[in-house]
């Protein structure tokens, strides 16, 4: 029904600044901490204002011979200026990297919050690899920067300020021939952030794209195997793998540009500025001391705009990151917050009336109305592709119907919570899913409340007890991802343990008994009816035997229910379902 992988749209590139008001959000919430940085920030660039005038009018006392017995007090004078500054950017880098490391874990724990609200149709189309990526490389990029860049940025900010108000004020004509270099930056770090910005992003998107492939890869590894395809992936690979290391070359090569342009920019501005003092000097315009004062402000003043432009750089990489994080961040959550008072003990009574779902403007459902009333199994037939698993994900709320209602209990689904809907309902699917855990903490999934006396029976109502004591640590034994390391049907009895703890009104089983061995079927379907026993039931299957007892058969085909009734009535109308029945249901 709905395709794994949809083409994506190129991501946008031009909201760098709301992008950073939002991360700003994040660490306006810890304001206090923030203030305590500032003032040490603008501790550390007073005292680094200070450092230069020391220096300069250390020289020219030295020179002086009238004032030579000040020169040891100067220096240190000088030696304690240095060094409270080292002890105040010490305190103030423990103290941002302690806020960026918050900040940092507040996102990752919203974004992972965020992705268990979001509907199947978004994980439909985003790779599961582009999910991780964002949850980890690029929050990662975002930490990296604020460890550093905003104690930077106020740094760089308040020292470029203050050296040019006391360069002004030592000399004017040095301040102009210091001041010709911004116009140039101006210019040039247009150029190159304009196109630093794009690749960054571009680096962003290919990288996500490249693990998602990954993923894919290494999970349909098997497949890949028995279908002989290791050359076409290896190929794909290579071609993903190429247009990263593109992007990511663009990228690192342009703002690779910035430092090296910033320090040319500082020689040249240096060297003209040393030839203009000297000549100063010979005329006896400024002192000597003051021009070793006022070169050393000039650094000081070119210094933070290469810090600056340097910045920038680093930022633009956790913007593009960031970016990736809000958009996940602004996709809409599957749910409403309703709450309906009225909805207490559920009975099991399932009805859709007149429900049509379309999927990519794809009818996929048509007008479908069933009814399963409390305690009754109803079975869903029909060839692949008749929107039978689609019934089943909007029962559950994964996807919203486009018309008609669905009731449980009588009450619309979409004015309950998603604890009322779901709570009361459990699933079988042909291929459970386990996660890396022991056996027992997978139980419990279904009902982490359980004691050990009601998990220890629903695993031996699920014919599971036996085989949990045969295996080397019994219900203590870790299983692997995806409960890899016993076999399939051992997974499913271990399902369906899990949906019996849970103890539901409606029970849903998707090919629950396909693919299984004759000896284990008969294990699982002693066990489904002990399961199935007094619950509303929905089956889909393609077995005879699994649906030839259920109250009522809705067979399906393109998307409509065509005929409905038990399995001897459809029979004797020798419809669709006769002719599915005719070819066998495996073959349907």
């Amino acid at each position: 029904m709905s395709p794994r992988h949809l083409p994506k749209e190129r991501v946008k590139v031009d909201n760098l600044w709301p992008t950073l008001r939002r991360m700003w959000h994040y660490l306006g919430t810890r304001k206090w901490t923030l203030i305590v940085v500032l003032i040490l920030v603008i501790t550390s660039s007073a005292l680094s204002l200070i450092g230069p005038y020391l220096l300069g009018t250390m020289i020219d006392d030295f020179l002086d011979v009238t004032t030579k017995r000040s020169f040891i007090y100067s220096l240190s004078l000088l030696a304690s200026v240095y060094l409270i500054s080292i002890v105040t950017g010490y305190v103030q880098q423990f103290l941002m990297i302690t806020l960026s490391q918050e900040t940092v874990f507040e996102m990752r724990r919203e974004l992972f919050t965020h992705l268990h609200t979001l509907p199947l149709k978004y994980f439909d189309e985003h790779q599961d690899g582009d999910i991780m990526s964002r949850l980890t490389n690029d929050i990662e990029n975002v930490s990296q920067t604020l460890n550093t860049a905003v104690i930077q940025v106020f740094s760089s900010v308040l020292t470029l300020a203050g050296t040019l108000i006391v360069m002004i004020t030592l000399s004017l004509p040095l301040t102009f021939v210091t001041l010709f270099i911004i116009p140039v930056l101006y210019f040039g770090m247009k150029w190159l952030t304009k196109r630093t910005r794009v690749y960054f992003k571009q680096q962003a998107k290919d990288l996500g794209d490249l693990f998602g492939f990954i993923e894919e890869s290494i999970s349909g590894l098997a497949v890949i195997k028995i279908l002989s395809q290791e050359a076409a992936f290896q190929k794909q690979f290579i071609e993903k793998n190429e247009q990263l290391r593109e992007s990511g070359y663009k990228a690192q090569v342009y703002s690779g540009f910035i430092p090296k342009f910033m320090n040319m920019l500082n020689n040249m501005s240096f060297a003209i500025l040393t030839f203009v003092g000297a000549l100063l000097a010979i005329t006896q315009a400024v002192s000597v001391g003051m021009i070793v004062t006022f070169t050393q402000y000039a650094r000081q003043f070119t210094r933070p705009l290469s810090d600056l432009a340097n910045q920038f750089n680093g930022l633009l990489s956790a913007v593009a990151g960031a970016e990736r994080v809000f958009e996940i961040l602004d996709e809409q959550p599957d749910y409403t917050h309703a709450h309906n008072e009225s909805f207490d003990t559920v009975k099991g009574d399932v009805s859709f009336q007149h429900v049509s779902f379309k999927y990519h403007n794809e009818w996929i459902l048509k007008d479908v109305s069933l009814h399963a009333k409390p305690g009754e199994t109803i079975a869903l037939v029909g060839p692949t592709g008749a929107g039978k698993t689609t019934i089943l994900n909007l029962l559950m709320r994964f996807y919203l119907p486009d018309q008609g209602d669905i009731l449980l209990d009588g009450q619309n689904i979409l004015t309950l919570s998603e604890d009322q809907l779901r709570r009361p309902l459990a699933f079988v699917l042909q291929d459970p899913y386990l996660f890396e855990a022991s056996i027992k903490d997978n139980l419990l999934f279904g009902k982490p409340e359980a004691t050990e006396a009601e998990w220890l029976e629903a695993a031996k109502l699920a014919n599971a007890d036996s085989f949990i004591r045969h295996l080397p640590n019994g219900y203590d034994t870790l299983l692997r991802e995806d409960g890899k390391g016993i076999s399939q049907g051992e997974r499913q009895l271990l399902s369906i343990a899990r949906a019996i703890l849970r103890d539901p009104a409606v029970l849903i089983l998707d090919e629950a008994t396909s693919s299984i061995d004759t000896v284990t079927e008969v294990k699982i379907q002693q066990a489904l009816a002990r399961l199935m026993a007094g619950r509303t039931s929905i089956v889909i299957a393609h077995r005879l035997n699994t649906i030839e007892s259920a109250d009522c058969i809705y067979v399906l085909n393109n998307g409509e229910v065509i005929e409905f009734g038990r399995h001897h009535d459809l029979l004797k109308r020798q419809g669709f379902y006769y002719q599915l029945y005719r070819h066998g249901f495996n073959d349907a």
